[in-house]
């Protein structure tokens, strides 16, 4: 039964995308969410993204916590399930690991590779292991309006122009 559910998970994935499997698998989605991740883990419907939301890949959501099966008495070992909530118009980047509980709040912006353990205000950009606050999400959208835009790139060849960009051949803006 297992293998026929995971069969028809991967078919919708391929066949509508990754934003019809969270929605298969329980995942609240909000509208115009753009998902890169498949990882909901073993409680997916404990998880919300809201509105306009970018998940970018390999992020993970933990919406549980094992180390109840340390507990060895004679109640048993002990659950831990908790929500995680995304808030509307927020970036989750590549690898990032989201701890059960945590709320993150519209607009913020965590970074690659993040841990998040806590949850994060609104407009506020954290990065790190364990993640924390960096800056404010308007300073950082600041600092990326100075790359280099989608018009500076119209009709050039992908490679040719990354590599110019990467190079600073469109100008001097902040790489940090």
């Amino acid at each position: 039964m297992k293998k026929l559910s995971n069969a028809r998970r991967i078919a919708i994935r391929i066949l509508r995308g990754r934003e019809a499997e969270a929605k298969y698998l329980g995942v609240e989605l909000g509208a115009n969410v753009r998902l890169l991740s498949s990882g909901f883990g073993s409680e997916p419907w404990l998880v919300s993204i809201g509105t306009g939301t970018t998940i970018s890949g390999r992020v993970q959501f933990i919406t549980h916590d094992g180390i109840g099966a340390l507990v060895r008495d004679e109640n048993g070992r002990r659950y831990r399930y908790e929500r995680i909530e995304v808030g509307a118009h927020c970036f989750v980047g590549f690898g990032v690991i989201v701890m059960p509980g945590v709320r993150i709040g519209d607009g913020a912006v965590v970074g690659a590779g993040a841990v998040v353990t806590k949850s994060v205000a609104a407009g506020t950009v954290v990065a790190g292991n364990p993640a924390m606050p960096i800056a404010g999400t308007a300073d950082l959208l600041d600092r990326v309006a100075k790359w280099p835009s989608d018009s500076d790139r119209r009709t050039r060849d992908l490679r040719q122009w990354s590599t110019e960009v990467a190079r600073g051949v469109h100008g001097e803006w902040e790489s940090k």
